[in-house]
């Protein structure tokens, strides 16, 4: 059985995103040494995971991204969970995360590769049941499944209770109200710390394990 890992960037008080689904904070408060390590982090996963609105977002944005960890997020199998059931890339549900990405982040923006939109074109859509179908994805061989949100799928992940790592990127802001991580939760969670990495920005990557 394949491990599933959440890697979520967080706030101190413990958001993934504004109100409204903001991300500039995040990009303000990052650097290069955490940007590399989430790059070997997406280079270790066997499939990507994510809500319908993250999906959007992305295909949006990695396809004509120069940036180094557009590869990894092109190249490697995709599965989206929502009620929809199938996914247009054309129909434009994209959020303001988007923009704060474009933003914030020097990007060249370019035609984007036929086979890079195949990928996101092709990406496996998982309706109905939420733990039936993560459960079925852990039991099939290869490299662990790397879930990335948005807040609402990460959230009913949290609350599966199906995570086997939480990988967060703790940012050194403070939002006072935003989208919050553990909300659903339905009863308090001990996590064992594997290993903490500072970056110069501030930021810290933890990794907790749920305790045995």
């Amino acid at each position: 059985m394949r491990p599933l890992i959440l890697k979520m960037s967080i706030s101190l008080d413990g958001f993934v995103a504004g109100p409204n689904g903001e991300l500039d904070w995040l990009f303000r408060t990052s650097d290069e040494g955490g940007r590399r390590w989430v790059e070997e982090m997406l280079w270790q996963a066997g499939l990507h995971a994510m809500g319908s609105r993250t999906y959007f977002d992305m295909a949006s944005f990695w396809p004509t991204s120069d940036m180094p960890m557009a590869a990894p997020m092109n190249e490697i199998p995709k599965v989206v969970f929502t009620h929809q059931a199938s996914l247009d890339l054309n129909a434009g549900h994209t959020t303001a995360a988007l923009q704060d990405a474009r933003a914030h982040e020097a990007v060249a923006v370019a035609p984007a590769h036929a086979e890079n939109q195949k990928s996101w074109a092709e990406a496996e859509v998982a309706g109905g049941d939420l733990v039936a179908h993560m459960k079925r994805l852990k039991q099939q061989p290869g490299k662990f499944i790397l879930a990335h949100g948005g807040a609402q799928f990460a959230q009913s992940l949290v609350a599966s209770g199906l995570i086997d790592e939480y990988r967060l990127v703790v940012h050194p802001v403070i939002l006072g109200k935003g989208l919050p991580l553990f909300s659903q939760l339905p009863k308090p969670l001990d996590l064992e710390l594997q290993g903490i990495t500072v970056f110069r920005s501030g930021t810290a990557a933890h990794i907790y394990r749920p305790a045995k």
